[in-house]
C-alpha cells in the first residue's frame, strides 16, 4: 500500500481501513500461486498431452486385474508355440497382440507390466524424495560444518553415474523388486538433496525470513513453517521428472537380470530381455514393451517440464 493516500472526495479525513480492505479484496481476487500455476498448465498443450499419458498409464496400472484378459504369469497359448514359430499380432483372434516365447498373452503382459512399472517408479521416487529431502533439510537448516559434511557425502554419490550406482546397489541387495526400488531410490537421493538445499538457501535470504528472525522466532519454526513450504516447489517438479527416469531405470535393471522373478513374469524390462533371442522371428516382442516404456517416460517428462515452466517466474508466458 502506498504511503501517500489520496484525499477524501468531500475533503474530510481519509479512511485508512477502507483503503486497506479494498487492497486485500483486490489481492484475493487475483488468486494464489498454485491457482496461477494451474491456469498456466491448462493453457499448455504439452501439459495436457503429458497428463493424458500419465492418467492412462495410472488407470491401466490400477485396473490391470480387470483389463488384462489373462493373469500375470498365465501361459494360455503355450500349445501354439513351436521352436521356429511364435504367433504374432492378429494371427490368433484370442490373442490380439500375439504370444511370447513362453506362451503368454502379450497384451496381458503389457497391462500387468504397467502396474509393475508404476509400483517401482512411485516407491523408488518416494524413497529418493524422502532421503534427499532429509539430507537437504539438514544441510539447509544448520549450514556451516554440517552443510559441508552432508554435501560432501552427496558429492560422492553424484560422482557415480546414476544407473551404475543403481546397478551396484541392486547387485549387493540381491535380485528382487524391493532391491530394485531401493537401488533406484538411493541413486535419486543426491538430486533431491542438492535441489532442496539450494532452494532453502535462496529462501533464507528473503525478507520474510529476516522479519521472522526479528520477531524472535526460532530456527526450527522459521524452517518448518516458512522456508521449507516455499522451497519445496522445485522438488515437487523434479519428482515428476524423476518418475520418468525411475521407469526407465527399472526397465534397465530388469533388462540386466537384476529385477528378480521368473522369466515369464510380466515386466517391460524383462520382456525386452527375453525378446532379444526372438528378434529374427518375433520383432514385436521387443517393439511393444519398448514403445510402452518410451511413451510412459515421455508423458512424465512432458508434464514435469510443463509444471516446471509454470512454476518458474523466469520462464512464465504472459
Amino acid at each position: 500500500m502506498s504511503s501517500v493516500l489520496p484525499p477524501a472526495p468531500d475533503g474530510g479525513p481519509v479512511d485508512d481501513t477502507a483503503v486497506t480492505d479494498k487492497e486485500i479484496l483486490s489481492a484475493g481476487t487475483r488468486g494464489g500461486f498454485w491457482r496461477d500455476v494451474f491456469k498456466r498448465l491448462m493453457r499448455n498443450p504439452a501439459a495436457w498431452f503429458g497428463a493424458v499419458i500419465v492418467f492412462l498409464f495410472v488407470v491401466v496400472s490400477l485396473l490391470a486385474p480387470w483389463l488384462a484378459p489373462y493373469g500375470e504369469t498365465a501361459l494360455p497359448g503355450a500349445r501354439y508355440i513351436t521352436p521356429t514359430t511364435i504367433p504374432g499380432p492378429g494371427e490368433i483372434p484370442e490373442f490380439p497382440l500375439g504370444l511370447d516365447r513362453f506362451g503368454g498373452d502379450v497384451l496381458s503382459k503389457l497391462i500387468w507390466g504397467a502396474r509393475a512399472s508404476l509400483l517401482v517408479g512411485v516407491v523408488s521416487t518416494a524413497l529418493g524424495l524422502a532421503g534427499g529431502m532429509l539430507l537437504g533439510l539438514i544441510a539447509g537448516t544448520f549450514g556451516g560444518w554440517v552443510d559441508n559434511v552432508v554435501m560432501r557425502f552427496v558429492d560422492i554419490l553424484l560422482s557415480v553415474p546414476n544407473l551404475l550406482l543403481a546397478v551396484s546397489i541392486a547387485a549387493i541387495l540381491g535380485q528382487s523388486p524391493l532391491a530394485v526400488m531401493i537401488a533406484i531410490g538411493a541413486s535419486q537421493v543426491p538430486i533431491f538433496a542438492r535441489l532442496l538445499r539450494a532452494s532453502m538457501l535462496q529462501q533464507r535470504s528473503s525478507d520474510y525470513v529476516l522479519s521472522a528472525q526479528t520477531l524472535g522466532l526460532g530456527r526450527g519454526t522459521i524452517t518448518m513453517s516458512h522456508v521449507l513450504p516455499n522451497a519445496i516447489g522445485p522438488v515437487i517438479v523434479q519428482g515428476t521428472l524423476t518418475l520418468a527416469t525411475a521407469v526407465i531405470d527399472a526397465a534397465a535393471l530388469s533388462f540386466l537380470g537384476l529385477g528378480g522373478g521368473r522369466p515369464e513374469t510380466a515386466e517391460w524390462g524383462r520382456m525386452l530381455t527375453y525378446a532379444q533371442a526372438e528378434l529374427a522371428i518375433a520383432p514385436w516382442l521387443a517393439f511393444l514393451p519398448g514403445a510402452c516404456i518410451t511413451i510412459t517416460a515421455l508423458g512424465f517428462t512432458l508434464f514435469g517440464e510443463a509444471l516446471r515452466e509454470a512454476m518458474d517466474p523466469r520462464t512464465r508466458k504472459r
